[in-house]
């Protein structure tokens, strides 16, 4: 099979890892890809805002499958052009891809099919929003409606962040995606991420992972989009994992059928494990980075077939897929200045020192190549993977790499995977 790729981070380089590894490959293109997909793939310098060059090229190279990373292109409609020309391909078109396009319409849809998430409220206009604020008082969480990177969201622990939250929404902090805000209640427990692939009708659990957001130790500072995560998430029992299919994926998958837009691709569920079970944060309709990178570290099937399965709508056909039992890790080396005004063209070295060492793969993210050398060329730069059978092992591989890895412009978090500490001693 052909395969086009679309995507140039540590989540595509991840998938680009997996898939390469097919029996059933016979060519992997990446668009844009990074030097990372350049080892294992064909970069090709494609424009995938330019639906229509993207069906040529698809058109051209006879490409059995589009598999689409990141979420704009989804939001965008990629996906319903590639299908409108008879292509294959994994992603949500642009309606349904709304799940993560507008939390507002994810909001709603929850409160009509009665999936269970924070109390909200949606606004247009700024004064509405801040006297909203003044009711319900804080914490409380503001969110850009739109897509914002990973960055939109705020958690006020005051009411003056708040005010300030939908102040920075409103006056462009967050372009068009702050147009619109959703605020809502704040709610107690356990992030978790929650996996699954769909076809239409079907969904598989798809694997579950934490990811840790904030810049700084201890999960203080900014939001990013993410300096590191595990899998699998401990708080995502089995028990757990089939109390969400029942309460929040199901009904979705239903629900989105009722409106007439069936969801295939991946679906990404950001929950809140509460004392009253899961609650879902957000959705988004793509992997998550850097979680996809140790999804597919821990994924023990063929990756292509599922993909294949899930584009023809025909997963009733295949097993549900296994997962080794070890603990994959990854931590995120990003640029100093990241996440406000990440630093470019800083030199990289011992990538090589790094990934010989036992069970460690380095993926590239925010790379390029300048006069032949690597240099960081975004704000998230490589993702150093491991595994391991406990979480503490996993993670001493996964630094004592990292280590290895010489840049004077980047900087790494040295606690991933510590909320997960009580729950393995």
């Amino acid at each position: 099979m052909k395969v086009l790729l679309i995507g140039s981070g540590g989540r595509e380089h991840a998938l680009a890892w997996k898939i390469s590894v097919s029996p059933l490959l016979s060519r992997l293109y990446c668009a844009p890809g990074n030097p990372g997909t350049a080892e294992i793939a064909k970069n090709i310098d494609l424009n995938v805002a330019d639906h229509a060059a993207v069906v040529r090229f698809c058109v051209k190279k006879h490409i059995d499958l589009v598999m689409i990373g990141p979420e704009a292109p989804l939001v965008n409609g990629l996906a319903d052009s590639l299908r409108n020309s008879q292509i294959r391909v994994v992603g949500p078109g642009a309606k349904a891809a709304r799940l993560e396009g507008s939390k507002g319409f994810t909001k709603d849809l929850c409160a009509r099919f009665s999936i269970p998430t924070a109390a909200y409220g949606r606004f247009k206009n700024m004064a509405e929003a801040k006297a909203y604020i003044y009711t319900h008082g804080a914490p409380i969480v503001v969110k850009a409606d739109g897509l914002a990177a990973g960055k939109g969201v705020i958690v006020a622990m005051t009411i003056k962040e708040a005010l300030a939250a939908v102040d920075a929404c409103f006056d462009g902090a967050f372009g068009t995606a702050g147009t619109e805000v959703v605020v809502e209640e704040f709610l107690q427990g356990e992030e978790a991420s929650f996996f699954c692939l769909c076809d239409g009708t079907i969904a598989f659990p798809f694997g579950t992972a934490q990811d840790y957001k904030q810049i700084g130790e201890g999960d203080t500072g900014l939001n990013t989009g993410g300096m590191g995560a595990y899998s699998p998430a401990f708080v995502m029992t089995s028990d757990m994992v089939k109390c969400t299919m029942r309460r929040i994926i199901e009904p979705t998958m239903k629900a989105m059928i009722t409106i007439g837009t069936p969801f295939k691709g991946i679906l990404f569920a950001g929950l809140m494990i509460t004392k009253d079970g899961p609650n879902l944060i957000e959705y988004n309709v793509r992997f998550g980075d850097p979680e996809c990178q140790v999804l597919m570290m821990r994924l023990q099937n063929d990756l292509l077939p599922l993909l294949v399965a899930a584009a023809d709508g025909k997963l009733s056909t295949c097993k549900q897929p296994t997962w080794s039992d070890d603990i994959s890790l990854t931590v995120v080396l990003a640029a100093k200045g990241y996440p406000e005004a990440p630093e470019k063209g800083s030199f990289i070295e011992g990538i090589e020192e790094a990934a010989a060492l036992p069970d460690i793969v380095v993926l590239h993210a925010g790379t390029a190549l300048q006069n032949g050398r690597l240099v960081t060329n975004s704000g998230r730069v490589l993702n150093v993977t491991t595994h391991d059978k406990t979480l503490r092992a996993t993670q001493r591989k996964a630094y004592a790499a990292i280590r290895k890895i010489r840049c004077p412009g980047g900087f790494w978090r040295s606690d991933i995977g510590w909320r997960a500490y009580a729950r393995e001693d």
